[in-house]
């Protein structure tokens, strides 16, 4: 019923408004009045300052004014580095005409989704349920007080055009209907993914769990690597999942699968290959041909992966790659006090002085002849500067389609003599290219996406023993505390010029108490973890939902949203539930806590049927699935070198382990009346039966199986 209701309002809009896509708008920048964005702090707010529509930003007083003159509202999302925000905004925003249209008949709001993933994901449910798809932007026509009821993703100007004469019409001729609609909608905003209480035990079997990795393994793209078909977006908690499935059951494989993919990236156009870093994900199913925004989460995620991997593989490219990514991590996103920016543009001005996407990254043959000269030749053949490479206004992205291994036998070349031409191709191209105009940057730091980068570190830091590594992990890790932190135990989301705001969301405190907990791991300061459970037993205060022990993604004290939703599905970035669950289950045997055990489990109990059968949106679940399906150790190392073991430890990829470690006696139930002065000892225990300690690490090791 709401469906077909939907449609019909979709259909009726849509006949009429579907017309030549190429019809260009009459660009207005002469506007020099701002709008209320100019009083913002978000990057991406702020590019929509100077447009000649009435923006205002989501707050108490915008929502109170749309209500007071009974206006619909306009509810626009994006964010700094979207490409196809920006030609939205140049085809409609910034039209003198369009923009009447919207200021006489909507209260119109601009939101960031990355400072507002609550608002966001309100209305980004509404357009899934309407059309069954959506993506950035969004753009939402709701009632006075935000119901929805009409949305999308990108229009060109003539639809756009006729959306909002249609849609302002209905209104003033037949609110009725117009509620009616929205009424619908936001009851179905309300009921979707509903998650209800399995009071059923359920046994974790390995053999579910093959079953259920047997469903995933139908949409992976065994040639290409990622899943079958395109566009084609790296998702790190998948490959991670099988990276682990495949350790634990012996899946060469699968493994094989992972690492091909891994391979893949690494030499596709989706990679930076002169400056480093990763791209959101690339439009063709060879991994070529990038949508050049580069994300902290995406990149902070495939630089844990690829560490991983180097654990599993000890294939020293993989160490290139996090050595790059880290390198350009730490000259582009990273701030003086060790915070982390959010994100690089898409679009770059070209040598005509336009907005372009991809500009700042691809390149002509007659610019690479005149930066490596005698090198070029050689250089088109690695990269690909031929009909392979070549993207369009004969511009190419670097594309490598042969490992070094195989290049230097077919070219004759000794590796090492490779590998030194290789570095010094990207330095020349760097310099040559930095005299080009920077993409813009989004340099808020959000603590969701600044947790996830600093859990980064921490894994580059184990894979790699690199000291640099962990000390930018401690940094950002204070900077958190110092300016996230409130004084009520709470954290806030944003932090921008100086300034922390907005109440924080349940992934901020998920990441935040899992980077944490990593971070105790590894440099042993138990303040790490006394910050973790205060934050998880904030979190259970404001965010629990006593009904189904799943959490709401906003806190309690949240009034503003039509709806409190609950984030399960692992996507590019898991799901913060699945974080939730976790770290509980961790905090849970640090801390012999039951309540946390039994919290987690109840959340894996509840998802545990939809996730064996469509596995693709329950990834992380699945790890944590794992935990309780095979041999899961707790491993406590004691004594005056326990620092050194640790280090040694953590070079190996054992992903069933949870580590506790001191040089002192200590109170952690992991480690209570453990310590021997003089005596550095290793506890391998399961449920805190522990195994006869031992002092040397090969014999811990061969205590733990896979």
């Amino acid at each position: 019923m709401i469906k077909q209701a939907l449609i019909l309002i979709i259909l009726g809009l849509w006949l009429n408004s579907c017309g030549d896509e190429t019809n260009k708008a009459v660009f207005t920048n002469a506007n020099d009045e701002a709008n209320d964005l100019i009083n913002e702090t978000s990057p991406y707010l702020l590019q929509h300052a100077y447009n000649p529509v009435n923006w205002k930003a989501w707050n108490t007083e915008t929502l109170k004014l749309a209500k007071q003159q009974n206006k619909l509202m306009i509810i626009s999302v994006g964010y700094s580095a979207c490409h196809w925000c920006h030609v939205m905004e140049e085809e409609s925003f910034e039209n003198d005409s369009v923009a009447k249209l919207m200021n006489d008949n909507f209260i119109n709001i601009k939101i960031d989704r990355e400072e507002r993933p609550d608002v966001d994901q309100i209305y980004m449910n509404a357009v899934q349920l309407m059309t069954g798809s959506g993506g950035w932007p969004l753009n939402c026509i709701a009632l006075p007080d935000g119901r929805p009821v009409f949305g999308g993703t990108y229009f060109t100007k003539k639809q756009w055009t006729k959306i909002l004469e249609d849609m302002s019409n209905l209104f003033k001729s037949n609110p009725d209907k117009v509620i009616s609609y929205a009424e619908q909608l936001t009851e179905g905003i309300k009921n979707s993914n509903l998650i209800t209480v399995n009071k059923n035990h359920v046994p974790f079997h390995f053999d579910s769990i093959s079953r259920s990795i047997s469903v995933l393994e139908k949409s992976l793209d065994y040639k290409f690597g990622g899943s079958l078909g395109y566009p084609k977006f790296p998702m790190p908690s998948q490959l991670n999942l099988l990276l682990r499935y495949s350790h634990h059951n012996d899946n060469k494989t699968l493994q094989g699968y992972v690492l091909k993919s891994l391979d893949k990236m690494a030499n596709g156009g989706i990679y930076d290959h002169i400056g480093g870093g990763f791209s959101r994900y690339s439009v063709d199913e060879k991994w070529h041909i990038p949508h050049f925004e580069k994300m902290l989460y995406d990149n902070a995620q495939l630089v844990s992966l690829y560490s991983k991997a180097f654990q599993v593989s000890q294939d020293e490219n993989y160490k290139t790659i996090v050595e790059e990514t880290l390198k350009f991590v730490e000259d582009e996103l990273t701030a003086e006090n060790g915070s982390f920016y959010s994100a690089i543009d898409a679009d770059s001005k070209n040598d005509k002085g336009e907005m372009e996407e991809g500009a700042f990254y691809v390149w002509s043959r007659e610019e690479l002849k005149a930066a490596l000269k005698n090198d070029f030749e050689l250089f088109q053949s690695y990269y690909n500067v031929n009909a392979v490479g070549k993207w369009e206004n004969d511009t190419y992205v670097l594309y490598k389609t042969k490992s070094d291994e195989e290049f230097s036998r077919e070219k004759n070349i000794p590796l090492e003599d490779l590998n030194f031409k290789v570095k010094k191709w990207k330095r020349i191209l760097k310099d040559y290219r930095n005299q080009r105009e920077l993409p813009r940057k989004d340099d808020k730091a959000l603590t969701s996406w600044n947790a996830i980068m600093l859990s980064a570190y921490i894994d580059a830091h184990k894979a790699f023993g690199n000291q640099d590594y962990l000390n930018k992990a401690i940094k950002n890790a204070h900077f958190i505390i110092e300016n996230q932190l409130r004084e009520d135990g709470g954290l806030n989301h944003n932090y921008k010029d100086d300034k922390s705001s907005i109440n924080g969301f349940l992934e901020d405190y998920a990441h935040v108490i899992s980077a944490y907990i990593k971070l105790y791991q590894v440099t042993l300061d138990e303040k790490w973890l006394t910050v973790s459970k205060n934050l998880l037993d904030y979190t259970v205060e404001h965010f629990v939902n006593e009904g189904n022990g799943m959490f709401y993604y906003t806190s309690n004290s949240e009034t503003n949203l039509i709806a409190r939703k609950t984030e399960v599905f692992d996507n590019v970035i898991p799901s913060s539930n699945s974080i939730m669950a976790v770290v509980l289950f961790k905090l849970g045997h640090y801390y012999s806590e039951k309540k946390y055990i039994q919290m987690s489990n109840q959340m894996l109990n509840n998802l545990s049927g939809d996730m064996l059968k469509t596995p693709s949106g329950y990834t992380n679940w699945l790890t944590l699935y794992l935990n309780r399906s095979n041999p899961y150790y707790e491993v406590a190392i004691i004594g005056d070198e326990a620092q050194g073991m640790l280090k040694k430890l953590n070079a190996y990829y054992l992903p069933n382990i949870l580590i506790s470690s001191s040089i002192k006696e200590s109170k952690l139930p992991l480690l209570k009346n453990k310590y021997i002065e003089d005596q550095t000892l290793i506890y391998v225990c399961v449920n805190g039966t522990c195994k006869l300690p031992v002092s040397v690490l090969d014999e811990a090791l061969s205590q733990i199986s896979k």
